[in-house]
């Protein structure tokens, strides 16, 4: 015999016990046997208050309640009171997303940069955390470990999860599209390198002085042959740099006798040892543009029985590592990389708030001498 037991249970309906209930139809009488057992497993839901028991318990509507929480709205202090009563009460917590989507914008700033190995890049990522926490603002942060079709993707990602602004580095060559995603996003700002086309606020280094300061020191110690390995060639800081270096060592009659151009990776800097290493006439002096290509060239030295500063001086672009426990301690060109980090952070906040977007801020560099340069062995 079929039984109809009616409608399905409903999970709306299901009752807070966290408990196992059978129930036993009653014998009728006149009736043969019909007795049947059923197991109902209730379970227990967590009560998770929202927006709308927030505004019913403190008599309000929840579009007061929603423009409150995002400060769109000044109450009457009683009635912010009864909002903070209820929210205290109710345990209720905001959902930041949902607030972003509503608002347009977030209490987050998103970071794009190219690797957190490199030590110049993990500490600009922590500049800029600390300098955004000073302002109440977290941080996003993309790497697109030096790959630069991820940089567009990171774009795209930073603009759907509605970031305030966006600080992006980049260390390829720009297409067309990342351009134009780059001047559709909001509250942008370049850090560390330019990017023609781009049209948003840039806080950069002073690359042509950091060569000038390089090839300087060069003369000032009798070179007047000098290297140059350099990172992509495209990059504006790069070309900055060669020249800047170019123009000092023709001031003194010297010259920029090899140059050498690549990715930022210790490979390009082994490559580029033994370049140098194969030339007939090889420089004094070698000025590198990064500090991950130096790894890769001073190995390649070492393993080649070349020392320096007795063979070849050295200079590098890049004083964020700990150069001074090398052997011997390296001379480099030392970037402010605690007030890049905090004056990018001030920049998109200029930017999201209306300030002129095309506001261009050149940090200074300096040299910090130590032992890698010596006069040249022989001229």
């Amino acid at each position: 015999m079929r039984k109809n037991f009616g409608k399905p249970l409903d999970n709306r309906n299901m009752v807070a016990f966290n408990q196992v209930k059978r129930f036993t139809s009653p014998q009728r009488s006149n009736q043969p046997s019909d007795e049947f057992s059923c197991e109902v497993r209730v379970t227990q839901r967590r009560f998770i208050p929202g927006l709308k028991d927030v505004a019913r318990t403190a008599g309000v509507s929840m579009t007061t309640v929603s423009r409150y929480l995002n400060a769109d709205l000044v109450l009457p202090p009683d009635t912010a009171q009864r909002v903070d009563t209820a929210i205290r009460q109710l345990g209720y917590v905001p959902n930041p997303h949902a607030r972003s989507l509503g608002r347009g914008r977030s209490d987050t700033i998103g970071l794009v940069i190219p690797t957190i190995a490199n030590p110049f890049f993990a500490l600009l990522a922590a500049a800029v955390e600390e300098a955004a926490e000073a302002k109440g603002l977290g941080v996003l942060l993309n790497a697109t470990s030096n790959n630069a079709s991820r940089e567009l993707q990171h774009v795209a990602r930073m603009r759907r999860n509605q970031v305030s602004g966006l600080l992006f580095v980049s260390a390829h060559y720009h297409t067309p599209e990342l351009v134009q995603a780059l001047n559709d996003t909001r509250g942008l700002v370049l850090i560390d390198e330019d990017i023609p086309g781009v049209h948003s606020a840039k806080v950069l280094y002073d690359n042509y002085r950091g060569g000038w300061l390089a090839g300087e020191h060069f003369v000032e110690h009798g070179h007047r042959r000098i290297a140059f390995i350099g990172g992509p060639s495209e990059l504006a800081s790069t070309r900055d740099r060669f020249a800047g270096l170019r123009d000092a060592a023709a001031q003194a009659d010297a010259e920029v006798t090899f140059e050498m151009y690549g990715a930022y990776a210790a490979a390009h800097g082994e490559d580029a040892a033994r370049a140098l290493l194969s030339l007939g006439r090889p420089p004094t002096a070698v000025f590198v543009s990064s500090g991950e290509i130096m790894i890769g060239l001073l190995d390649a030295l070492h393993r080649a029985g070349v020392a320096v500063p007795e063979r070849l001086s050295l200079i590098v672009f890049d004083d964020a590592g700990p150069l001074h426990l090398f052997d011997p301690p390296l001379t480099a060109i030392r970037q402010p990389i605690a007030e890049l980090g905090a004056r990018a952070v001030e920049l998109m906040l200029a930017a999201s708030h209306g300030d002129p977007a095309e506001t261009e801020v050149r940090l200074p560099v300096e040299l910090v001498k130590r032992a890698s340069v010596a006069p040249p062995a022989s001229v």
